[in-house]
């Protein structure tokens, strides 16, 4: 069960990273949608490795077969199985890691769960798991597009150290992001974050920063109190994702040096909608979204795997040394924005099911 997400639209991914291939299962999907093999293709190429001179030069095609529950490019309510054939493993690179724990990596903490791992590419803990998941959510896109027209959902590197952006939520495009390939919304920063990352893997090092996300035109109405607050899921889709290590939203912890009069988000009706004037709640407020934009931000660490010694220690107990071998990002950022749009998209798509089974969205 820790390999599924989702209460209606459900998701199961599966699959290591130097195995035969990786890939998802989808259950709850509504029949009679069109769904395009092209968008989900599209959003794959966006995530996969060797796309450009930042990120891991493992070359992946990551194809997508649609295995089950289309017909005629249309959803049949059945479940939709999409594998992804791995063709470029090299497991000999990680001999000397299935030794050696690597510090930081959930090479250990498997061994202390499960007593055996996958050592080649960290198995189930590398990012090549996040196949599954923008597979599935590029289906989910086109659920939402059909349901309820006009929601967007869009991420960029916010920052990378402290190299920040400036990135107005309200008006950044799909395009601006897409223009450069770290994935900033902001193009006076993108050679600076460039310069940053290759001086950084130059050295055997590796840098993290944060995912900025926007979501606009979300009705109000989705997220479920108690326990299954719009906010929640959204931060456990976030935090269930590699190397992250927070996640907040609308004014976040910032918002603690503000008091109650100066934070609350006053309510008017504005063209014969509640409105709010501040958006400090991030477009949640009680767990259920309030109709104004979502915004949230999601830390992510510098990658494990670095191409330096460090100390560590053996599956037998022995002290030791280790450099990392392999092919590895030295900044997983660019490659994880289309992978926290995709995390975004599956709760949506799932409260808003969930909300259907409630009263129509409006």
């Amino acid at each position: 069960m820790s390999s599924t997400f989702g209460q209606v639209f459900r998701i199961h991914t599966f699959g290591e990273s130097h195995g035969g291939g990786v890939g998802v299962i989808i259950d709850g999907c509504p029949p009679r949608i069109a769904v395009s093999q092209e968008q989900i293709q599209h959003e794959l190429d966006r995530r996969r490795p060797g796309q450009s001179e930042i990120v891991t030069p493992r070359k992946e095609a990551d194809t997508a077969e649609i295995l089950s529950g289309l017909q005629d490019g249309v959803t049949l309510g059945s479940p939709i199985a999409i594998v992804v054939r791995n063709t470029d493993q090299r497991p000999g690179a990680y001999d000397e890691m299935a030794v050696k724990y690597r510090p930081s990596h959930a090479d250990y903490t498997y061994d202390a769960k499960y007593g055996i791992r996958s050592a080649s590419g960290g198995g189930r803990a590398s990012a090549r798991e996040t196949i599954g998941r923008v597979a599935a959510a590029a289906v989910a896109r086109q659920v939402l597009d059909s349901l309820h027209p006009g929601i967007e959902v869009l991420a960029w590197v916010k920052s990378i150290q402290e190299l920040t952006a400036d990135v107005d939520p309200e008006a950044i495009t799909a395009e601006t992001i897409e223009s450069n390939i770290v994935r900033t919304g902001d193009p006076a920063m993108a050679e600076p974050m460039i310069a940053r990352i290759k001086a950084i893997r130059s050295d055997g090092n590796s840098v993290g920063g944060v995912i900025e996300c926007v979501i606009r035109n979300c009705p109000a109405g989705l997220g479920e109190p108690i326990f299954d607050k719009l906010e929640a899921d959204l931060a456990k889709a976030m935090l269930s994702l590699p190397a992250t290590k927070g996640f907040e939203i609308g004014s976040g912890f910032s918002g603690t040096l503000l008091t109650g009069r100066e934070h609350n988000d006053a309510f008017r009706m504005i063209d014969g909608k509640v409105r709010t004037l501040t958006n400090r709640s991030g477009g949640i407020q009680g767990g259920i979204s309030n109709g104004e934009t979502i915004l949230f931000r999601v830390a992510f660490k510098p990658t494990a795997t670095i191409m330096s010694n460090q100390e560590t220690v053996t599956s037998d107990g022995e002290n030791t040394e280790l450099q990392g071998r392999g092919r590895h990002d030295a900044c997983v950022l660019p490659r994880a924005v289309p992978i926290v749009e995709a995390m975004a998209t599956l709760v949506l798509t799932d409260h808003l099911l969930r909300q259907h089974a409630i009263q129509p969205i409006s």
